[in-house]
């Protein structure tokens, strides 16, 4: 019985050294960040909105990791170095990503200590030359919307808006007052103007902050402007 105690108390301890083990293996260390651009400008996108995901293969686990692009456009995570693959989910986003046969394609990356990493993709549209101003208790966004997609691929405006909100989370799911016009109103894409009047804040606070989004036809996604802080 002495014996067989004994052999229990061994097994235990075994498993309790090779789960603290297990515990202190290290945190990954390296970081991947970057930015969504079109040549070279900033795709801004709505709060946790656009996801995307990473793949490292060759180490028994082949899922996803998770993450998502921030409104200004950036993406960042905490990885291990070695291989990683990077896709944007058919329908994410307000860009086209590349496929290939009807699969999407993916980005070879490789991160070996801190690593920056740009992707260039295709959106639907661009917002050109923004200009937000107040006047008589009322915000006015006034600009042009570019079609970047031409091709087969192209897509209609179903609506552009101006957002405002308390915070600088604005958009689509955060606002407190915004100003829409459908695509089939917007008679000169060159010269597009809406306007929304601020409500009424508790508590009260001397600014807001705003931003205009363009929706593509069938595109889950809006493409914004950079969110930008109006004095009251």
């Amino acid at each position: 019985m002495k014996s067989f105690k004994y052999s229990i108390a061994v097994v235990l301890v075994a498993m309790i050294l090779h789960g603290c083990k297990k515990d202190n293996y290290d945190e990954p260390s390296s970081l991947l960040s970057g930015r969504f651009l079109y040549n070279g400008e900033p795709i801004y996108v709505e709060y946790n909105r656009v996801p995307f995901e990473l793949y490292q293969y060759g180490f028994g686990k082949v899922g996803p990791i998770n993450g998502t692009i921030t409104p200004e456009g950036t993406y960042s995570h905490m990885l291990f170095n070695g291989q990683y693959k990077l896709v944007v989910r058919s329908g994410q986003g307000p860009f086209l990503w590349p496929a290939t046969g009807g699969k999407q394609d993916s980005i070879a990356i490789d991160v070996s200590g801190n690593t920056t990493r740009d992707i260039e993709v295709r959106p639907y549209y661009m917002i050109r030359t923004p200009q937000l101003t107040l006047a008589a208790g009322k915000v006015t966004g006034n600009f042009k919307i570019e079609q970047i997609i031409k091709d087969a691929d192209a897509k209609t405006i179903e609506r552009a808006a101006l957002f405002i909100n308390k915070t600088i989370f604005v958009g689509v799911d955060n606002n407190i007052a915004r100003a829409d016009i459908t695509g089939a109103n917007i008679t000169d894409p060159n010269n597009v103007s809406l306007n929304v009047t601020v409500p009424g804040i508790t508590p009260t606070q001397n600014y807001v902050f705003a931003r205009i989004g363009v929706k593509a036809s069938g595109v889950e996604d809006w493409i914004f402007t950079a969110v930008q802080k109006i004095s009251l």
